[in-house]
């Protein structure tokens, strides 16, 4: 997946959020100062060439929608993330992450739960994979 600039990924946030609008209704949601309809109008089309964005014809204007959901763009980023930064391995990004004096004590252990979660989850997922022979 590609990456996205800073401006198209705003612009996607916005269509995420919208799930459906006209260059109008991306431009209203920007923070100020704005940009100009022009500059939203061809990121808008640029974001449509890279398959980010599709739209539907409304007269002579369009409506625009985006085409992966921000998990799937989130996936992909993080992926790419992963691979460039820590050698394709989350073992060492999380501990290079837990080892930031940044995080806090809680957020540790939130982080732990949700990975103890997500190992039980797994772990009966697998278990019912094996049963089901």
């Amino acid at each position: 997946m590609r990456e996205l600039t800073r401006a198209e990924e705003q612009i996607m946030h916005v269509l995420w959020e919208i799930e459906k609008g006209l260059v109008k209704d991306i431009l209203d949601r920007l923070p100020d100062p704005k940009p100009a309809y022009n500059t939203v109008s061809t990121i808008v089309r640029i974001l449509e060439k890279k398959g980010f964005v599709d739209h539907e014809a409304l007269g002579k204007t369009h409506r625009y929608f985006p085409r992966i959901t921000l998990n799937e763009y989130r996936r992909g980023f993080l992926k790419s993330f992963v691979n460039r930064f820590f050698g394709n391995s989350y073992q060492e990004m999380v501990s290079f992450f837990a080892s930031d004096r940044k995080i806090t004590l809680q957020e540790l252990e939130e982080m732990k739960l949700s990975l103890a979660e997500e190992i039980e989850r797994q772990k009966t997922e697998g278990a019912d994979e094996r049963t089901v022979d």
